[in-house]
């Protein structure tokens, strides 16, 4: 136990918790002062507590602890200083351990036995799919950028495409995981612990391209296989800038037993109280008034918050980073919302709701389309994170362009594209951005939505196409709050591949529209929407890192033999913390090549270099993850190395080569 910096809580920094089979994982507790018993807090993530999340975690759970609470941060089964081996997201070990993490804590003499659940991301996702299992003691969930669907609508794949960043994720974990304990906590064993890590931990881009279908790997934590088995109350939180934007609506519309208020704002991948682009929002008061209605039984008025708040975007010229979107918040006392109704746009010959197509349209592969498609995880870091001015990728695509408005258009849920078509392959990938175009002719994203055509009928069994025969298809796009300006039209551009987003399909395509409309969500004009208004962030405590080296970042695209290569270096930069002394420093180097006179053929390679040190101590380790396709496979080439110093102690090297036959 030690003192913290605020004078009403105590901290414990390396708790160890038991799981049912002996092992044990480590837990940062902040806990008030006082010996009433108090409800408790958990986020349980694999991101290290000594040298990864400790700045977040510092400057949120004590804030909740000064309020009442006991907090927890957990190191997930094999990270940081807990003990076994990690095997997998999601995993039924990781979950059985959730509930063993609950279960202990309900059961301590200073608890109420009643729990809550907090998370972004990862944790985002955990926290969903434990309280699906209905742990007794579980009586709330704030989630955040989180998914119901981890096949459709995650990072490995979406819309049935296997998403580039499948590899960059698969990298990342594999970085993250395999460094060792903190010596300081683990004693001489470390090095023990570091090398039973490096012997076992996987490479997890592999697996997830072996289920290239939505089966029992991916149905496993897909909470929305059955809302009604979520019993506690749910907190979401989205980002209209983030890759995870559509659970909160997906959580409204489910079904779920437990009640359920969803806020979307114009945010990346971060907590509201310190995401981009603004306006910020006081996240932390927000979820003490669900914490203390939820967990304490107080009258907070959070049963009697509309259901859903949505930041609506103005219409403004596209940029790769904003620091904040203008636009007002509207609170929806349900959702669906019965003054939003779908309005049917029918395509024509390059136009959109001004009469039918009277021809096919063709819509033909260009491998360079995607130049401007952002990345899909936004932390706010970076010069390439947001999309950037469409005009580019446009011009590569299909276009069917509306007439210039008369009125503002609000847009708010989810676009569906409805097609007939036909392909000249047997196989064939969609993706239909929806864009706000200006009268100069800049072009910004609304809305991106994908199909793997050969999941016309559903994730779970892919079905080949037969060329030249027409099929019909939907494409839901991405939840959307937007407002388009008078003057502006609406844009839907269409096209088969979108490098480096999606992986590219086996080879050319030509798709042939017959027919179609684009159903968009339309608030009316009219409707009586109640605006609302968010306290602002309250300034956080100190942060505990000093900075050894600031965060860069330098992006270059060019031409080598025939491939158009982007490279994008990332330095994550070395910082200390000041508590314990352990330096973490970090760096990246991605390279994204495609070649254009052969779409089938497209080579990502990433290494991840970690360091962490203090004193005399220092490790590393190096990740380097090559990806390739060809028509027939997916190629995988991974080396994993570990250094003790200058010295390479480690060196493990994984190949695989994955079909690209969904049969």
């Amino acid at each position: 136990m030690c003192a913290n910096q605020l004078n009403d809580i105590r901290e414990w920094p390396c708790e160890d918790i038991p799981m049912r089979d002996g092992c044990h994982l480590s837990a940062r507790i902040w806990r008030p002062v006082s010996d009433e018993k108090t409800s408790a807090i958990l986020e349980l993530l694999p991101y290290r507590k000594r040298d990864g999340t400790e700045a977040r975690d510092e400057t949120t759970h004590s804030v909740f602890a000064a309020h009442g609470y006991a907090c927890l941060r957990v190191d997930l089964r094999g990270c940081g200083e807990s003990g076994g081996l990690f095997d997998d997201e999601y995993s039924e070990q990781e979950l059985c351990d959730i509930e063993d993490v609950i279960a202990w804590v309900a059961a301590q003499a200073w608890c109420t036995g009643a729990v809550g659940i907090m998370g972004i991301s990862w944790g985002g996702f955990n926290g969903l799919q434990v309280a699906a299992r209905r742990p007794p003691a579980l009586k709330a969930v704030i989630t955040q950028s989180s998914t119901v669907d981890r096949f459709a609508d995650d990072i490995h794949y979406k819309g049935g495409c296997q998403l580039a960043e499948n590899l960059g994720w698969a990298s990342s974990v594999m970085s993250w995981f395999s460094l060792p304990p903190d010596p300081a906590q683990s004693g001489a064993a470390w090095r023990e612990i570091w090398q039973d890590r490096l012997e076992n931990i996987p490479f997890l881009a592999a697996e997830w391209t072996r289920h290239q279908q939505r089966d029992a790997y991916w149905r496993h934590g897909s909470v929305c296989e059955d809302f009604s088995q979520i019993e506690a109350s749910v907190l979401s939180i989205g980002g209209w800038h983030d890759g995870y934007r559509n659970t909160p609506a997906r959580l409204l519309e489910g079904g779920t037993s437990g009640v359920v208020k969803a806020i979307v704002g114009p945010w990346n991948h971060k907590y509201p109280h310190m995401a981009a682009p603004g306006p910020r929002i006081d996240f932390l008061g927000e979820a003490l008034r669900w914490w203390d209605h939820w967990l304490k039984g107080a009258e907070t008025g959070v049963e009697d918050d509309p259901a859903y708040r949505a930041y609506v975007m103005d219409g403004i010229a596209p940029a790769r980073d904003y620091a904040s979107r203008p636009g007002k918040w509207l609170a929806l006392p349900d959702w669906p919302c019965p003054q939003v109704q779908p309005q049917p746009l029918v395509l024509g010959r390059g136009t959109l709701g001004q009469g039918p197509m009277r021809d096919e349209v063709p819509v033909r592969t260009d491998a360079l389309c995607g130049a401007a498609c952002g990345k899909y995880f936004p932390y706010g870091f970076g010069a390439i994170e947001l999309p950037g001015d469409q005009q580019g990728d446009d011009a590569r695509s299909t276009c069917f362009d509306g007439a210039p408005l008369q009125a503002p258009l609000t847009i708010l849920g989810a676009p569906e594209l409805h097609l007939r078509l036909a392909s000249d392959q047997a196989y064939g990938q969609l993706v239909a951005r929806l864009c706000d175009v200006a009268p100069d002719g800049q072009s910004t994203l609304i809305s991106l939505g994908m199909l793997d055509l050969r999941f016309r009928d559903g994730f779970g069994a892919a079905q080949a196409l037969t060329p030249g025969q027409a099929v019909d298809a939907v494409v839901t796009l991405d939840q959307a709050a937007y407002k388009v300006p008078p003057g502006h039209r609406l844009r839907l551009a269409l096209s088969p591949s979108y490098w480096p987003f999606i992986w590219p399909a086996q080879g050319q395509v030509t798709l042939s529209v017959a027919a179609g409309h684009l159903a968009i969500p339309q608030l009316s004009e009219a409707a009586d929407v109640a605006p609302w208004q968010f306290a602002e962030p309250a300034p956080l405590p100190p942060s505990p890192l000093l900075e050894h080296r600031p965060e860069a970042e330098d992006v270059e695209r060019f031409e080598s033999d025939g491939w158009v290569v982007q490279r994008i270096r990332s330095d994550f930069g070395a910082y200390e913390n000041s508590g314990h002394g352990l330096v973490h420093d970090c760096t990246l180097e991605e390279t994204w090549s495609i070649r254009p006179t052969d779409v089938a053929r497209a080579r990502a390679e990433i290494t991840w270099d970690r360091t962490m040190r203090r004193d005399d101590f220092e490790v590393s380790t190096r990740v380097t993850a090559v990806f390739e396709t060809d028509q027939q496979a997916f190629r995988l080439s991974t080396r994993l190395e570990a250094f003790e110093g200058s010295s390479r102690i480690f060196l493990r090297d994984f190949q695989d080569s994955v079909p690209r036959d969904l049969d």
